[in-house]
């Protein structure tokens, strides 16, 4: 049985001072820190990233420009309107629709819908902070992804350099 590697990554931490509209709202400081440290670990610990998928929310973007700038690989990237403030079961669906010819994705989201897909695969229960990751092994294919076994293999915020 083949193995997959689905990586939920929440957006940095978000500028609540102005007067943006949510799906605008931009990183603060905090965030523009965060970010760079989540795609150091994802350097460290992921061997590649066949494609992101990123939420339209600029945070949600800049949060993945800021992380794969860390990386040594490249990955495809696609803004998925999706991802915008969905459910554990709207993502899940948008993962259940990934090309089998992908192995490794991350998902670049909002909460609470990552933390409660988290929760949907593998029965666990993970805070998702900003800018905390899941990796998750996925057992078959991407298409019966919440139906075949999958494992919570690292979780948390990276750490502060």
């Amino acid at each position: 049985m083949s193995r997959r590697t689905l990586i939920l990554l929440r957006h940095a931490k978000s500028d609540w001072s102005g007067d943006d509209a949510d799906i605008a709202r931009r990183l603060a400081k905090r965030g523009r820190q965060q970010a760079p440290e989540a795609g150091r670990w994802l350097d460290a610990n992921i061997a590649s990233i066949d494609l992101a998928l990123v939420s339209p929310a600029k945070r949600a973007r800049s949060t993945w420009t800021l992380a794969s700038a860390e990386l040594q690989i490249s990955a495809l990237t696609r803004i998925d309107d999706r991802l915008y403030a969905a459910s554990d079961r709207e993502l899940l669906d948008v993962v259940r629709t990934l090309s089998p010819d992908i192995d490794t994705v991350v998902l670049v989201g909002h909460n609470p819908g990552i933390e409660d897909l988290v929760l949907l695969l593998t029965g666990e229960t993970v805070p998702m902070p900003t800018s905390a990751l899941a990796v998750i092994a996925v057992t078959g294919s991407w298409s019966t992804a919440g139906h075949s076994p999958a494992a919570l293999k690292a979780s948390g915020r990276p750490p502060a350099h």
